[in-house]
C-alpha cells in the first residue's frame, strides 16, 4: 500500500509530496493475539505438542549434549486458539534450538543468545507467518532454579510463555515424554506469605495433523518388528495402559498422603477433580453388576475354549491329510521308479538277445 501525504511549505503556491511504501502481510484468519491485542492475553490451559517438535528436540540433544549431564534449550513456535469459553489451547507445531550455556556449579549463571533467537524467528516468520513464539522447551528432565528467569526473558516475545519439558530419555515407555508449565502468581489462602511467581502444571497432549501421521507411520516402519503378531502388539499396548493407570493412581495416593500430613497445602480444585474421579468410578460391590461380569467373562472364556478346540481339530485334520498325501506321493514315486527299472531291464535283455543272435550267425556260416 502506498501512503502519501502532502506537506505544504510557508511559500505560497508551493507544495511538497512525501510518499512512503508500507507492506502489510495478508492473513486469512485472525490469530488470538490480534483478537485480544488491546487486552491481556489469556493464560494457556492446554498444550498440544506435534511430532516434529519431539524429533527436532531429540536431534538437538544428540548433537549438543549427548552422554552428558547438560540440557538443551529451544524456542517453541505455533499459535494459540480459543476452545470453549475459558480454555486456551497452544498448538506447538515447530521449534528450533538456541545456543544456551549454564554453570554447573552455580545454576543461576546462564546465557542465551538473543541475536540468534531473533534472527531465526524472523526467518521462520518469512516461511510461515502464522507460527509465532509461544514458549520454550528444555530437556530438563525437571525444572531448574534458573527456569523462572529464563521464562521472564521469553516474556519479551510472548506475554504468557509456556515451558515444555521434553524427556529425551524416558525411563517408562508408557509415559508421555512432555510436561507443560506456565508461570503464575501464587497467593496463599491464609495470606501468611507474599505472592510469588511459580510454575503451574497444565495439560499436555501429543497431537498430529494428517500429513504428520503419515510421516510418523513411515518412520515407524523401519523401527517396528515385523515378526511380532498383531495380537502380541495389542496385548503389549494394553499392558502399557494398565501400567500407566497404576502409576497415576500411585501419584494420586502419594499426593493425598502429603496433603493429609500437612506437608502440602490444600488445593480445592485438585480435590474436586479427585472427587469427580471417585464419582465416575462404578460400584463393583453390587450383586447384579458382579453377576453380569461373571456371565460376560464366562461367555468370553467359552468362546476362547471353543476356538482353541476347533483350531486343534483343524490342525490335526490337516496333519492327517498331509500324511495321507505324503504316503500316496511316495507310492507313486516308487511305482515310477519300478517302471523305470523294468524298462532298463527289458532294454538290457533285448540288447543281450541281439548280441547272442549276432554271434550265432557267423558260426553257422563257417
Amino acid at each position: 500500500l502506498t501512503h502519501c501525504t502532502i506537506r505544504q511549505k510557508n511559500e505560497p503556491l508551493s507544495t511538497q509530496a512525501h510518499c512512503q511504501l508500507v507492506y502489510i502481510p495478508h492473513r486469512t484468519t485472525m490469530s488470538l493475539d490480534e483478537e485480544i491485542s488491546s487486552k491481556q492475553r489469556p493464560i494457556p490451559t492446554k498444550v498440544v505438542v506435534h511430532p516434529l517438535v519431539l524429533l527436532s528436540t531429540v536431534d538437538h540433544y544428540n548433537r549438543i549434549a549427548k552422554d552428558t549431564k547438560k540440557r538443551v534449550v529451544g524456542v517453541l513456535l505455533g499459535e494459540a486458539r480459543k476452545q470453549g469459553k475459558n480454555e486456551v489451547v497452544v498448538d506447538v507445531t515447530n521449534s528450533f534450538g538456541v545456543p544456551f550455556e549454564e554453570d554447573e556449579l552455580n545454576p543461576n549463571i546462564w546465557f542465551v543468545d538473543h541475536n540468534f533467537l531473533e534472527n531465526m524467528e524472523a526467518m521462520y516468520r518469512k516461511v510461515n507467518a502464522r507460527e509465532n513464539i509461544v514458549g520454550w522447551y528444555s530437556t530438563g528432565p525437571r525444572i531448574r532454579p534458573a527456569d523462572l528467569e529464563i521464562n521472564d526473558l521469553f516474556k519479551k516475545y510472548v506475554p504468557n510463555p509456556v515451558l515444555v519439558i521434553i524427556d529425551v530419555q524416558p525411563k517408562e515407555e508408557y509415559e508421555i515424554p512432555t510436561k507443560s508449565y506456565v508461570a503464575l502468581e501464587e497467593v496463599r489462602e491464609d495470606s501468611t506469605e507474599a505472592p510469588k511467581i511459580q510454575f503451574q502444571h497444565i495439560t499436555s497432549e501429543i497431537g498430529a495433523l494428517e500429513a504428520e501421521e503419515v510421516g510418523v507411520e513411515h518412520l515407524l516402519r523401519d523401527v517396528k518388528d515385523t515378526s511380532v503378531s498383531t495380537l502380541a502388539t495389542q496385548l503389549h499396548a494394553k499392558m502399557l495402559s494398565l501400567k500407566s493407570l497404576i502409576s497415576h493412581i500411585g501419584e494420586l495416593h502419594h499426593y493425598l498422603e502429603l496433603v493429609a500430613s500437612g506437608k502440602l497445602p490444600l488445593n480445592h480444585q485438585i480435590l474436586a477433580q479427585v472427587q469427580d474421579i471417585f464419582n465416575m468410578a462404578p460400584n463393583l460391590k453390587l450383586e447384579n453388576l458382579q453377576k453380569n461380569f461373571q456371565v460376560k467373562i464366562n461367555d468370553m472364556m467359552l468362546v476362547i475354549y471353543l476356538s482353541s478346540m476347533i483350531r486343534s481339530i483343524i490342525a490335526l485334520h490337516s496333519l492327517i491329510n498331509n500324511k495321507a498325501d505324503l504316503k500316496e506321493l511316495e507310492k507313486n514315486e516308487d511305482a515310477e521308479l519300478q517302471k523305470k527299472e523294468d524298462k532298463k531291464n527289458e532294454k538290457a535283455a533285448e540288447k543281450v538277445d541281439k548280441d547272442n543272435k549276432a554271434g550265432e550267425k557267423p558260426s553257422e556260416k563257417k
